[in-house]
């Protein structure tokens, strides 16, 4: 994704991941699982870890490590090594919305009646402001203005009478958006999807070199179990939640697990569609990710092919706008025939300029980020393949580069449709008046950003690429129209009411 601007308060794009083990410290663990997400978010990161083995006591123990910057940045050797615990949870962050503050950074940690959670959030609720509000008059004190304190806070207010599912239930009930989540509280790890899915969660399987079962891990995208050599087992149901505790340790009274499962699963809500967020398989997620069911990299392949079927041209190069648009112009060059060349080189030590808060460095962060082979575009007519485009800022200066060194004409494919309305749900995409595709037609599109041609994915290319009914995902950005109501937006028919859920 080229380029977008937040606006208003705090919600989360992020990376999220729980592990518990048998007998090891699980802090490096949550360490390289943190590293295989860190795409997800780059402004901060932290690791919560518990030592309690005993069954119905707090989280007392629980210790946080958290900090601005990436993964890398924030924890030292000597600082993992320390952190003493066989469960915990880690967060990377990205605030759609405002600056990455150190009250903000996650994971969060609340007292709650028996001691201490930690929770860390992948989403981005839309009844936080009224929840806040309705908080704040029972008595609550907020440190921050993040959706996450907002869930943190239900949870121990509910937790004052409920058990830890119980408060969960009553939380799934009363908030409205998206959200993954991971927390650690009594012993164990819950793992919750929302229930409409629009988050992406997994759950994976640890084992030691004889196949002993040594733990299990939930985490956004399913790189992050390869990389502890785990073994994929599933994605988390949209309305589920997944209690995970260490294999042989002592289980509370009356949460026997369920027989023949690695694992609890509690389905607290079922509705009849979910809504998968599309810009997962856009542009979000790695594309070694398989997202439920479906290998990210095989669906880029399969857009950028679709373009070429729906959007042919005279060419003499398909060249991506790496990384995002490597997958989609491999596909491009494969349909069309025309030569695979790269015309960009990215300078990988330069942060992505859509994880940027801040538009005043775009400009500098584009040069400094990608860099033109003029040899291989000087007299060239290049097809130029990008995932999507938001503001148009960062394309017109890439066309604007590669026309400098020579090249002689210049497309734009897009694998996704128009962007044309906000996102509420976690993505960080401006008003309709900074949306360069909104109102405007491919001509005039084309003409704001310097370029021969632009084209993009249809909608219906792109849902037979991902291989998902329409009706099952969430296109609220390029169709206005959202799964969840939103004042002063369209909500389409079939959204789904807890209500209305079994």
């Amino acid at each position: 994704m080229s380029d977008s601007e937040g606006a208003g308060g705090v919600s989360e794009r992020c990376g999220i991941v729980g592990v518990v083990l048998s007998r090891e410290h699980v802090a490096l663990s949550l360490y390289y699982a943190l590293y295989a997400l860190q795409h997800r978010g780059q402004e901060a990161a932290g690791i919560a870890v518990s030592d309690h083995a005993d069954a119905g006591v707090g989280g007392e123990s629980v210790t946080l490590l958290k900090g601005i910057g990436l993964v890398s940045e924030v924890f030292s050797r000597q600082q993992i090594a320390a952190l003493r615990g066989t469960m915990g949870i880690g967060h990377v962050q990205y605030s759609t919305r405002g600056a990455t503050r150190v009250e903000t950074t996650e994971p969060l940690l609340v007292t709650y009646r028996n001691g201490e959670l930690a929770i860390g959030l992948n989403g981005s609720l839309v009844n936080a402001t009224a929840l806040r509000k309705e908080l704040e008059r029972d008595g609550r004190i907020f440190h921050s203005d993040s959706d996450t304190e907002v869930i943190a806070q239900l949870l121990a207010k509910d937790l004052m009478h409920h058990t830890p599912l119980e408060a969960v239930k009553e939380l799934m009930r009363r908030v409205v958006g998206s959200y993954s989540l991971v927390i650690l509280l009594d012993s164990s790890v819950l793992a919750v999807r929302d229930p409409l899915g629009i988050k992406p969660l997994c759950i994976g399987a640890l084992k030691d070199e004889s196949g002993t079962p040594t733990g299990y891990i939930v985490a956004s995208e399913s790189p992050a179990i390869d990389t502890l050599g785990g073994e994929l087992l599933r994605d988390v149901h949209p309305g589920e939640v997944l209690l995970l505790s260490p294999p042989e340790s002592p289980r509370s009274p009356g949460r026997a697990r369920q027989k023949g499962m690695p694992f609890e699963s509690h389905q607290l809500y079922r509705g009849i569609n979910s809504a998968h967020c599309i810009f997962e398989y856009v542009y979000f997620a790695r594309p070694d990710s398989v997202i439920d069911g479906k290998l990210v990299y095989d669906v880029r392949l399969r857009i950028g092919e679709r373009l070429a079927e729906e959007h042919p041209v005279e060419a003499d190069i398909i060249s991506p706008v790496p990384d995002s648009g490597i997958t989609y112009a491999i596909g491009y060059a494969r349909c069309s025939g025309i030569d695979y060349m790269e015309g960009l080189i990215k300078n990988r030590y330069v942060g992505r300029t859509f994880i940027m808060p801040e538009q005043s460095t775009r400009d500098t962060a584009v040069r400094l980020k990608l860099n033109v082979v003029q040899a291989n575009v000087a007299g060239k007519r290049v097809v130029l393949v990008d995932d999507s485009i938001v503001r148009g800022t960062t394309s017109r200066i890439i066309v604007d580069h590669l026309k400098k060194k020579g090249a002689r004409e210049v497309h734009l494919r897009i694998g996704s449709p128009p962007i044309i309305a906000p996102c509420y749900l976690g993505i960080d995409t401006p008003t309709r008046d900074e949306l360069v595709a909104c109102g405007r037609t491919l001509e005039e599109i084309a003409a704001f950003l310097h370029a021969d041609s632009v084209r993009y994915v249809s909608p219906e290319g792109l849902i037979e690429a991902v291989g998902i009914e329409v009706s099952n995902l969430c296109l609220g950005c390029a169709s206005g129209n959202y799964p969840v109501e939103i004042p002063g937006e369209q909500c389409i028919a079939r959204q789904l009411r807890l209500s209305h859920f079994t």
